[in-house]
């Protein structure tokens, strides 16, 4: 296939989106991408703006700073952010806002088309052997409940703005809580998870790039 005339990507987030301890070609952006591609589907291997533990402000920080400038020209984008933010205990409202503030630049950046924007939901760290050995102090049942009241508030602001909304909830929790299907840090996950979170995320970016 060629991919002269590929798509254009634009994947924002933080460490779930660079793929913090798997090989670049086993992010969840890459097994997409090659899904896609076999299915004659041409997208170009994203540019990405996200780094390990950014929080919503911090990337927008980084979008806004980034070289070279992004430019309101990409046929397809992806928005994954917020676990830091919980993590860091931010009011649920405080995130609501910038979320909403990237959600909104997002879809300027998709060429002010919502509907060639989407999200996924964040993983629920707390399952993890992280969280149970280096984190005792955490209750996992509240990390849950907080992380859904996130989801849901990203949910509801992406369904008020027309962009398509992939929850990976379940996948996350059932798969982290295993350290065989995380990386090395027994925190992020591994390349199983990033193949089913792509394999979830398909039939969804599918439906908007033929739309």
């Amino acid at each position: 296939m060629n991919h002269e005339d590929a798509l254009s990507y634009l994947a924002l987030g933080d460490s779930y989106t660079i793929g913090e301890g798997v090989k670049g070609g086993e992010r969840w952006t890459s097994q997409l991408i090659k899904l896609l591609r076999e299915d004659d589907i041409s997208v170009a291997f994203p540019r990405t703006i996200a780094v390990t533990g950014w929080t919503c402000d911090e990337l927008a920080e980084g979008m806004r700073v980034s070289m070279p400038p992004l430019a309101d020209e990409y046929d397809l984008v992806s928005l994954l952010i917020g676990v830091n933010d919980q993590y860091r205990g931010y009011p649920l409202e405080d995130y609501a806002a910038r979320f909403t503030a990237l959600l909104e630049r997002a879809i300027e950046l998709a060429k002010g088309r919502a509907d060639r924007v989407f999200v996924l939901s964040i993983p629920d760290w707390g399952v993890t052997p992280f969280a149970a050995a280096l984190d005792p102090a955490r209750d996992p049942a509240q990390i849950a409940i907080e992380l859904d009241q996130y989801n849901a508030t990203a949910e509801k602001i992406c369904d008020e703005r027309g962009v398509a909304f992939v929850d990976n909830s379940d996948i996350s929790r059932e798969m982290c809580f295993h350290a065989e299907n995380l990386a090395e840090d027994l925190l992020h996950p591994g390349a199983a998870v990033y193949v089913a979170w792509a394999e979830r995320a398909y039939p969804v970016v599918k439906r908007l790039l033929q739309a």
